[in-house]
C-alpha cells in the first residue's frame, strides 16, 4: 500500500458478507465507505470501526438509483482517491418455478443484483483511467450452475457474471483489476429469511443438517485476501463452498440417529 490510506467502498454493507468486508478491509488498512439503504446500520458499523481506531465513512444509497449513484460519485471525488469497489448489494426473492414466479420478483433481483452493480460501476469508473483501482463483483454459484426453484435469482446472478468477464475484457490494458467472487452456501441473519420474505422455518430448512456452512467472515476474509494480491495479480473468479456442498443441489446434510 502507498503512503496515504488507501479506500475501499463496500454496497449493501449493513449486514452479512458486506458488513464483514468492511471490517475486514478496514482492519487490513484501508479506509471503508460503507453504503445500504438501511442508514441506521451503516452508522452503527462506522461508529464500531472508528471505535476500534480504523477509518469508516457511512453513506445512505440505493444501489437501483441512478442519480443517487452519480451524486455519491460526486462524494467520493471530495473525498479522494478510491482503489477498492466491492459490488456486494444483492439478494434472491422467492423459490417459485419459471412457470408460476411473479415477474416483479425477477424485476427486482436485476435490478439490484445486475442493474446495481452497473450503476455504481460505471460511476466509479472514470477513477482509474491512469491510477489502479479494483473492481470486485460478489456473484454466486448461482451465476455458474442452475437448479429448479432459482430461475430469477439464477439469471440475475449469471448477468453478473457476465458483466465481470465482459468488463476484465473491456478494460485490458487498464490499470484495473476486475475479480469476481462466487459463494456457494453461506449462513448469514437475512439472506434466506429474505428470499422467503421473513419465513423463518423455511429460512432454516436452507441450512438444515449442514453442520458448517460458509459464514460472512469466510467470504470477507477470501475477498480481503484477493484485493490484496500485489497489484499485477488478478483472481479472476474464485468459487467458495462449504466442503458439504458439492453443487449447487448436492449438499451433505446429517441426519440424527432414531
Amino acid at each position: 500500500m502507498h503512503g496515504t490510506t488507501p479506500t475501499a467502498v463496500i454496497t449493501g454493507a449493513s449486514s452479512g458478507i458486506g458488513a464483514a468486508t468492511a471490517r475486514g478491509l478496514a482492519a487490513a488498512g484501508y479506509r471503508v465507505v460503507l453504503t445500504a439503504r438501511r442508514k441506521d446500520r451503516i452508522d452503527a458499523l462506522a461508529a464500531e470501526l472508528t471505535g476500534a481506531g480504523h477509518r469508516a465513512v457511512a453513506y445512505e444509497l440505493d444501489v437501483t438509483d441512478r442519480a443517487a449513484v452519480d451524486v455519491f460519485a460526486l462524494f467520493l471525488d471530495d473525498l479522494g482517491p478510491v482503489e477498492v469497489l466491492v459490488n456486494n448489494a444483492g439478494g434472491a426473492l422467492g423459490t417459485d418455478p419459471v412457470a408460476t414466479a411473479d415477474p416483479a420478483d425477477w424485476q427486482a433481483m436485476y435490478e439490484v443484483n445486475v442493474l446495481g452493480t452497473l450503476h455504481v460501476t460505471q460511476a466509479l469508473l472514470p477513477l482509474w483511467k491512469t491510477s489502479p483501482g479494483t473492481v470486485v463483483i460478489v456473484s454466486s454459484t448461482a451465476g455458474l450452475g442452475t437448479y429448479e426453484g432459482g430461475g430469477g435469482y439464477v439469471a440475475a446472478k449469471h448477468g453478473a457474471h457476465a458483466m465481470a468477464e465482459t468488463l476484465r475484457l473491456e478494460l485490458n490494458g487498464l490499470p484495473v483489476r476486475v475479480i469476481e467472487i462466487a459463494p456457494g452456501m453461506v449462513r448469514t441473519d437475512e439472506f434466506a429469511l429474505n428470499r422467503f420474505r421473513g419465513d423463518e422455518d423455511r429460512a432454516a430448512a436452507v441450512y438444515a443438517g449442514v453442520s458448517e456452512p460458509l459464514t460472512a467472515e469466510d467470504v470477507a476474509e477470501t475477498i480481503a485476501w484477493a484485493v490484496t494480491r500485489p497489484p499485477h495479480v488478478n483472481v479472476d473468479l474464485l468459487v467458495l463452498r462449504p466442503r458439504a456442498q458439492a453443487s449447487n443441489y448436492k449438499v451433505h446434510r446429517e441426519t440424527s440417529g432414531r
